[in-house]
């Protein structure tokens, strides 16, 4: 009888802890790590933040979301997203540099007037095809796209016309479209990842750089440049992405709840880039920068011929005039 007790005692508490564990299992059943290659305080990051406030909300803690800032860099974070070592990544234009590369005149140099261009021809018939090819080729899904203001230049000097740039050692990511517009303008880029962004341009790698308002606050590039130009060279957005196989797999309610979530926190992101895109330009300047409004027509007169090039040469799918009549 007391064996008896005993075993009773003993299932009684194998149960609980399967039970207990079977809860516990059940507070997040699955986990969406969301790497990306900007640092904590990126306006990307910010949406990342949002899409991981609504989905662990939304699924009551069933879904956890894992935010991976300042992971790699942008070549690195596409990479895993693609082969799903990542679930999601918010980045730059990568995912179309890699997998529709005839299509990434949408992240280039002088090709969009601004962002609402920009999203003209997004949600044409160009920007569905460029998505149909990084799905394709690159097994990811476009949740959506993030406004991040027009990119613009910092330097040590006013670069007040192109003939300003001439011979400056200016630091690009690895992108070699963009090499080819500013080797055209007179610079002499020097590719180097966003991580080494900031030391490459204190210890004198590079002498100037270009990225869009965001990207130069939070890298807080005030510390080793003096002069912000606003050349309005690139209409710069952001996108977030999903893993395919990994978004197929989710239950149709799962689904439902990240593309609500990645609608809502794209909406957010870009009405804070709205609202404070100026904010960000008075807090440089109170940092130091001196902002230099310069000719920009001399830049985009002499980006022009490398710009045409390009459409025939990487964009065949449609042409430079075609883009601008959208």
């Amino acid at each position: 009888m007391k064996k008896s007790k005993w075993l009773c005692y003993v299932v009684s508490i194998v149960v609980a802890v399967i039970f207990v564990g079977a809860v516990f299992a059940g507070a997040a059943d699955k986990t969406i790590r969301l790497s990306s290659t900007f640092p904590k305080g990126h306006l990307l990051i910010d949406a990342g933040e949002k899409f991981k406030e609504i989905v662990e909300k939304g699924s009551q803690g069933k879904i956890k979301v894992e935010i991976q800032p300042g992971a790699g860099s942008e070549k690195d974070v596409d990479e895993w997203c693609s082969k799903g070592k990542v679930e999601m990544q918010v980045t730059g234009g990568q995912p179309l540099q890699v997998s529709a590369p005839q299509y990434f005149f949408f992240n280039a140099p002088y090709v969009m007037k601004d962002f609402d261009h920009f999203m003209r021809v997004w949600n044409g018939s160009l920007g569905k095809k460029a998505r149909e090819e990084v799905a394709k080729k690159g097994s990811q899904m476009y949740l959506g796209i993030i406004n991040r203001g027009m990119r613009q230049t910092t330097s040590k000097k006013a670069l007040k016309t192109a003939a300003d740039v001439q011979g400056l050692k200016l630091r690009l990511p690895q992108v070699p479209t963009w090499i080819a517009v500013w080797k055209e303008i007179g610079a002499d880029p020097v590719a180097i990842t966003l991580p080494e962004l900031y030391n490459s341009l204190k210890d004198g790698k590079a002498e100037a750089s270009e990225g869009d308002i965001t990207q130069i606050a939070s890298a807080k590039l005030n510390e080793v440049q003096s002069h912000l130009t606003m050349t309005n060279h690139l209409a710069q957005t952001g996108g977030m992405l999903i893993n395919k196989p990994f978004f197929d797999k989710l239950s149709k309610s799962e689904q439902k709840l990240v593309l609500k979530a990645s609608k809502e926190a794209t909406d957010f992101a870009n009405a804070k880039i709205k609202a404070g895109e100026g904010k960000i330009l008075e807090d440089l300047k109170a940092k130091g920068m001196t902002v230099v409004k310069p000719d920009a027509e001399s830049f985009r007169a002499k980006a022009k011929p490398a710009v045409e090039k390009l459409f025939k040469t990487e964009w065949p799918v449609t042409t430079w005039a075609k883009v601008l009549k959208q």
